[in-house]
């Protein structure tokens, strides 16, 4: 057991409180939520790792009035439920043998044994009820040197499941304050064939999650000179990248991965990566607003404030450029222009109902765009009847 010690407030929460008490003492925290208390990042998601057997754990937390649900006992993973919050308590194990995310475990009672079957050193971190931490092999002073390395041979980790060479881009990302640790860069460039052989979904979440990182440039220009870029997203093109979280900087815009993603990989990048139905239609219209000249208002009005704000930082990365000092209240301008005229205005014209009434209501709206919304409704009735039916 190290000197270090966890200083989180979820600690000493009811629910992990309740459940360390019913384990008896034979628990500990593991793996993100230790990782990210010692960052002092968030911590969504509460893991307890043990050496006691799932049928045991069961038993205990039901001696004590807790809920057991058996949500992979199979995997040695039994669900508690204490003041309505779930927390997932996994037998220590060892592997027998892997198939790519699945893999056949036997269980043990040695926590290095269960620490030598993770991905990275920063994630083979334990701590116990009072969260004094334990670090079987040696992932503090990675986590503290910002280095993503891989536990024992990097190969044998990534062959046991190949989102593992995502996994290292990401968390390269996202904790990584040194360039990508070579062992590690060295097997995912050689054994990048394997993400071929991965679900599009998988890679998908992998992906959004890595651009979501505050600079996830380095990490995706590693990607693409270890070849692993154009097999996650073929077409993508780092510098692209580059280009726009400079100008994300210098517009004070916050992290946005749909609006990355439209500037990474602006060839369908939805359908390569099966986004939800939602992102992947909001990655299709940056792209779409940002190959428009519009002014920011215009776009705002075409797309919204947030759609119109990434075509703008995108379109700027594209060319070079940087974003007018006055983009949002350009774009605020917009998002409250209203188009004054209606149907009705050219049906009591004289227009009848159909596609020529369409086409002259588009045509009015497209000259009051380019008027940055100046035309008044008599203006634009004169736009629309011109070249129109006659009223």
């Amino acid at each position: 057991m190290t000197n270090v010690r966890l200083e989180a407030e979820w600690i000493d929460a009811p629910a992990p409180r309740a459940v360390m008490a019913a384990l008896g003492g034979d628990a500990w925290f593991v793996g993100g939520c230790v990782r990210n208390a010692l960052m002092d990042r968030p911590v969504t998601d509460i893991d307890l790792a043990t050496p006691l057997t799932p049928g045991v754990v069961s038993s205990r937390l039901e001696a004590a009035g807790l809920r057991a649900v058996p949500t992979g006992i199979e995997h040695g993973t039994v669900t508690a439920v204490a003041k309505g919050q779930g927390l997932e308590i996994t037998t220590f194990r060892g592997d027998v043998r892997t198939f790519g995310r699945h893999a056949e475990v036997r269980f043990t009672t040695d926590m290095a044994e269960d620490a030598a079957r993770r991905d990275f050193t920063m994630n083979a971190l334990y701590a116990d009820a009072e969260g004094r931490v334990v670090d079987p092999l040696g992932g503090l002073a990675d986590l503290r040197a910002g280095r993503v390395r891989f536990i024992g041979d990097a190969a044998a980790r990534i062959r046991e499941d190949y989102l593992r060479i995502l996994r290292f881009f990401r968390f390269s990302a996202w904790y990584g304050r040194t360039p990508p640790e070579p062992e590690g860069l060295t097997a995912c460039a050689s054994l990048a064939h394997g993400l071929e052989g991965l679900a599009r979904e998988r890679i998908g979440a992998e992906m959004t999650k890595l651009l979501a990182a505050p600079d996830p440039a380095p990490a995706v220009a590693a990607m693409a000179a270890a070849g692993v870029l154009d097999r996650a997203l073929p077409g993508a093109r780092a510098d692209r990248l580059a280009a726009l979280i400079a100008v994300e900087a210098a517009a004070g815009a916050g992290p946005d991965w749909r609006r990355r993603l439209a500037a990474l990989a602006a060839d369908a990048p939805a359908g390569s990566l099966r986004l939800s139905r939602a992102d992947a239609r909001e990655v299709e219209e940056v792209v779409r607003l940002s190959a428009r000249d519009d002014c920011p208002a215009v776009l705002a009005e075409m797309g919204g404030v947030e759609t119109a704000r990434s075509a703008v930082l995108v379109r700027a990365a594209a060319q070079g450029s940087i974003p007018p000092a006055t983009l949002e209240a350009e774009l605020q301008e917009g998002a409250a222009a209203e188009f004054p005229l209606i149907a009705r205005d050219l049906i009591e014209a004289g227009m009848t109902r159909g596609p020529e009434l369409g086409a002259a209501l588009a045509r009015a709206r497209s000259a009051w765009r380019d008027s940055r919304f100046s035309l008044d409704r008599a203006s634009l009735r004169a736009i629309a009847l011109d070249n129109g039916q006659d009223g």
